[in-house]
């Protein structure tokens, strides 16, 4: 059985986490602030052109990520997130230590 992905994530003092559901293929977004899960939910579903690198740092290109498609596909748009939404994802922050608590 696979098991799911998931990342914490904060925006304005709230504590949350994205979460994909490898059966249903689905990212659940879980935060208490409505403006930062809308953002994150709209940015996630939306499919992006990133450049990808390959042998050298000069040996890129640009694919298209759906964050829906699986856990590496939302690994990688996730790494853009931030920078979109200002919704930050927590690599470090264990997801099981934000679903006890929820605020800073």
């Amino acid at each position: 059985m696979p098991e799911n992905f998931s990342a914490a994530i904060s925006y304005n003092g709230s504590l949350g986490y994205v979460e994909y559901d490898e059966k249903a293929h689905k990212v659940n977004v879980v935060l208490g602030d409505d403006e930062g899960k809308k953002k994150a939910e709209d940015f996630l579903s939306k499919v992006h052109r990133i450049s990808v690198p390959h042998e050298t740092l000069l040996d890129f290109t640009a694919e298209n990520f759906n964050a829906a498609d699986g856990a590496d596909s939302l690994k990688i748009v996730l790494t853009r997130m931030w920078e979109a939404t200002g919704v930050h994802v927590d690599w470090s922050r264990p997801v099981e230590y934000v679903k006890q608590h929820p605020r800073y």
